[in-house]
């Protein structure tokens, strides 16, 4: 069964030159429409089988969810509570960028029910915001975050590093001025150029170069061992928390639980069964009027492909995965799930720890995770 909610809302005023997510401009949006939207998909969920135990969390996300009117953030906690219910405890949060204009919204939504914010604060750096295509300034950022410690039990904040010429002095200085905040949770992304974006077609142009392999891992490396000095180990390749603190709503996506994602473009896993919303918010809308759903695709996965992502969403985690339980769930063997002879290589390596039935990945592995994973899983998962 579901115990996690993720609801995507996917406007932005502007589009990131980094970001491949699914977010859009638009002039402006019909609320009561997209409220009608939202909920109906939200109930053809609960109908499909997806409720029966309490929500552990719900997670809007984006897009820019803190440009939602705090009134629809609560419509939707509200029946979010109606069909699943809440068990104790739950964590409910919401991406929000660090304006003066949505940290206005704040206390409207922690009244709503949102009790853990996450910043796009991205740097505090101006220079590097305009580089980054933010429309906040780092004064602002810095008072957001205030404002939201004010309003929230919960806040994180995320931040890009391994930007063009950025040392290790320059990060180290950054990076201490976000800890001096004292949240309990922070994203430190690497910056990556990702396929379509705007970003892309500047490298492919020559408008600037990337950060070399070995400086950002060097870098990589800074990040873990600032965070963990100051009670934020790292416990995902990107994910910092002092204890307790950790994403509950991430941690299911890590640990393969079922999950249902509503609103445009959003994916979910319920019951073996891999569901995708429309992405286009026109065409989502006509979907659930036409059908009172989004969904474009729902794809049951085979037993090796729900191995396979489990396997490759797990050892993002500083914990790892257990493979034998995996190989159980799945119905699998353990040599279906990995490749023994590739697991032993790593090990000795020192990129790869395999202790007490845990596999996991190491620090010094973490920088080269996705080459680790495309060598170490099973080939009867590759292949199939």
């Amino acid at each position: 069964m579901a115990r996690a909610l993720y609801i995507h809302w996917p406007f932005c005023l502007s589009k990131c030159p980094y970001c491949d997510f699914n977010s859009h401009v638009r002039d402006g949006a019909d609320m009561d429409a997209w409220k009608a939207a939202l909920l109906a998909d939200m109930r053809h969920e609960a109908r499909e089988g997806a409720a029966g135990e309490p929500l552990e969390s719900m997670f809007f996300g984006g897009g820019t969810p803190s440009l939602m009117p705090p009134a629809l953030v609560a419509a939707l906690i509200a029946e979010a509570e109606r069909l699943w219910g809440f068990a104790p405890g739950i964590e409910i949060t919401l991406e929000a960028n660090p304006s003066s204009v949505e940290a206005s919204n704040f206390a409207a939504l922690a009244a709503a029910g949102v009790n853990r914010v996450s910043l796009g604060v991205q740097s505090f750096d101006d220079v590097a915001l305009q580089f980054l295509g933010r429309l906040h300034g780092a004064d602002e950022a810095r008072r957001a975050i205030e404002t939201a410690q004010d309003n929230f039990g919960r806040v994180s904040f995320d931040l890009i590093y391994a930007r063009p010429g950025q040392t290790a002095d320059l990060w180290q200085a950054e990076l201490d001025d976000a800890l001096a905040f004292g949240t309990g949770h922070l994203s430190l992304y690497q910056l990556t150029i990702e396929p379509s974006t705007r970003f892309a077609s500047d490298v492919r142009r020559g408008v600037f170069d990337p950060l070399a392999d070995d400086p950002a891992a060097d870098l990589f490396t800074l990040t873990r061992e600032m965070t963990a000095a100051r009670g934020l180990p790292a416990y995902e390749i990107s994910n910092h928390a002092g204890p307790g603190e950790e994403s509950r709503h991430n941690l299911a996506y890590w640990r393969y639980r079922d999950y249902c994602g509503i609103g445009p473009g959003a994916h979910g896993r319920r019951g073996g069964l891999a569901t995708m919303r429309h992405r286009k918010p026109e065409n989502y809308l006509a979907a659930v009027a036409a059908q009172a759903h989004g969904i474009v695709e729902a794809r049951p996965l085979a037993g090796h492909e729900q191995a396979a992502e489990a396997l490759l969403m797990g050892l993002r985690l500083d914990a790892g995965v257990e493979p034998a339980a995996l190989a159980r769930r799945f119905g699998l063997s353990s040599a279906a799930l990995l490749d023994a002879g590739k697991v032993e290589l790593y090990r000795s390596l020192g990129l790869l720890t395999f202790a007490d039935g845990r596999l996991a990945v190491t620090d010094a592995g973490m920088p080269l995770l996705d080459a680790i994973l495309g060598e170490i899983v099973g080939g009867e998962l590759v292949a199939s």
